[in-house]
């Protein structure tokens, strides 16, 4: 009865057009993509017979993630997301477009095709967090965590099919041909985004410049310590994982195999990844332990994968690595999403592709150098004794089990007034200061730690708390914005529970609100337009329930109704 009343939980998602139909192409993609991942591999190993030459070749992919990750995060947060998709997704299809004909046409050398696997990188680069970013675009909250699991599935399921089916093209027709199909496998997602684009209504775009907006999205992970342990853990996934699929071309060799047993040996992971899909609800029931043993299981595969005497083992090895990664993966991806709010989201998006997709190049590079120095499967048992390492330690980092977490809430109620672009200024300092009860002083120090967390993630560059020399008991806030409109932006990004944080904080002053200043940097020679500024910033207050400014003639609102200024 519970597993009837799980399936419909699961795959509830595929009953929403917009992301069935999204779904369905990508999976057709994903199928592409690893025909392409054989041939790509094979004809490199063909043209210069090195592991080092592989290695680079299968970092190819997502090398430019390690680089670019955090600005497509940022252009995942300014740019219409679909735009964004359609245009990476076109780079990567020209891409192997251009493999194909200089295949075909045998001008293909090492160097152009290490080269055009780099461009398809960019694509890849940019398409990762604006895809994973666009997946609360598409269903409802409750239903994010199914959807990330069914992309998993869609994933694996053309990991099953597209190894074995690569290596079957590869040995009969050639690698030109795995790349023609690949190149044509992108048309029907960029149809697909091409109407999603029209149906999917965006919030309003922040304006900010792109070092300003990666900044805020830095300091959003590292003032969120939950989202910042699982960057870490994901980036020691990556580098201890990628020897599996680095070295699997030269390990195929090693166990007297060609590019068939290449193709099946992949499509072994992939099935097993999608009977990983298939099985995660009851996989999380391990909580807080699920990504830790996912984790070490994998670790565990490898050894084996790199042990084995025969293909057949290997198989079975490869098949129980593809169900630990899907685990460990879309765990980790959907806890992402689900610690991530809208506003920053395509730029944790962006920091988790960076974190795993972007290390694990640096992973495969690695997996590549060691192979040369002692072989294939010596390289993949030592590498996978360190994803053992990795899985065992993750118990300390209390990454959140995915049935506790909870994307942050915002009250429905409570909105903010568009206002003008033109209205600017700025750096910004806000100043607000208490008087405490000496016997409360170390309570409210404990309390402002948290809220100095809640300023950093959410627009503030700077931030300390002073101490009045002469009357130890005053304490002032300070906290700075690269701009006024910054700082109208930080009453948006309060949730729910930041504002009950701030709310807490408040009533430690004697009076019942802290004095509040805001200073706006002067531009002596273009000032700003000040009366149009602080009657905007007025209205802010008075709808969202911040601190009156001094002088508005509005008495302090009420604990219920009202909190700190942001």
């Amino acid at each position: 009865m519970d597993t009837q009343r799980r399936i419909p939980e699961a795959m509830a998602p595929l009953g929403i057009g917009n992301f069935r139909w999204l779904w369905t192409t990508s999976m057709i993609s994903n199928v592409g993509s690893f025909v392409q991942t054989v041939a790509a591999s094979w004809l490199m190993l063909e043209l210069t017979h090195s592991p080092t030459w592989v290695g680079a070749m299968v970092a190819s992919r997502t090398l430019p993630v390690l680089f670019l990750a955090l600005v497509a995060g940022a252009a995942a947060d300014m740019i219409p997301r679909t735009r964004l998709l359609i245009a990476s997704q076109s780079l990567m299809g020209g891409s192997a477009l251009a493999m194909a004909i200089l295949t075909a046409s045998g001008r293909i050398t090492p160097g152009l095709l290490l080269g055009l696997g780099l461009l398809m990188g960019v694509g890849v680069a940019f398409n990762m967090p604006a895809w994973q970013a666009t997946v609360p675009d598409l269903v409802p909250r409750d239903l994010v965590a199914s959807a990330v699991a069914l992309n998993s599935i869609s994933f694996n399921v053309a990991r099953a099919i597209g190894p074995a089916l690569g290596g079957l093209i590869v040995a009969t027709i050639g690698p030109a041909a795995g790349f023609g199909l690949n190149a044509l496998s992108y048309l029907g997602v960029i149809a697909t985004l091409a109407v999603l684009s029209h149906r999917i209504t965006y919030p309003e775009l922040e304006a900010s410049s792109v070092v300003n907006a990666i900044g805020l999205g830095v300091r959003f992970a590292r003032y969120t310590r939950p989202f910042r342990h699982l960057l870490l853990l994901a980036s020691l996934f990556a580098i201890t994982s990628a020897s599996v699929q680095a070295v699997l071309p030269n390990r195929t060799n090693d166990l007297g195999g060609d590019a068939a047993v290449y193709g099946l040996l992949l499509g072994a992971m992939g099935a097993g990844a999608l009977v990983g899909g298939l099985t995660r609800s009851r996989v999380v029931r391990l909580g807080r332990l699920t990504i830790p043993v996912a984790i070490a299981v994998f670790g565990f595969s490898g050894v084996a994968v790199g042990a084995a005497p025969g293909v057949p083992l290997a198989m079975m090895a490869m098949a129980v690595a593809g169900a630990a990664w899907v685990w460990t993966l879309s765990t980790l991806n959907a806890t992402a999403q689900l610690m991530s709010p809208e506003w920053v989201r395509g730029r944790a998006m962006g920091l988790y592709s960076l974190s795993f997709a972007g290390v694990f190049p640096l992973g495969s590079l690695l997996a590549g150098w060691v192979a040369g120095q002692v072989g294939a499967g010596p390289a993949m048992v030592l590498l996978s004794l360190g994803a053992v390492v990795v899985g065992v330690s993750a118990i300390g980092l209390h990454v959140p089990a995915l049935s506790e977490v909870e994307r942050p809430r915002f009250e429905t109620g409570r909105t903010v007034p568009p206002h003008a672009d033109t209205l600017d200024g700025g750096p910004v300092m806000v100043l607000n200061t208490w008087q405490v009860d000496p016997e409360r002083i170390d309570e409210f120090l404990r309390v402002m730690a948290d809220v100095r967390a809640v300023r950093l993630r959410t627009g503030a560059y700077r931030w300390r708390l002073y101490r009045d020399a002469g009357d130890p008991t005053r304490l002032t806030e300070a906290f700075l914005t690269t701009s006024w409109r910054e700082h109208l932006h930080q009453h948006q990004r309060i949730d729910d529970a930041s504002r009950e944080l701030l709310l807490r904080a408040r009533s430690f002053d004697r009076n019942g609100s802290p004095v509040t200043h805001h200073l706006v940097a002067v531009d002596l020679e273009h000032p700003a337009d000040w009366d149009r500024l602080t009657e905007l910033h007025a209205d802010l207050h008075r709808s969202d329930g911040s601190i009156p400014l001094p002088g508005d003639g509005h008495p302090p609102a009420t604990p219920e109704g009202a909190f700190e200024d942001r």
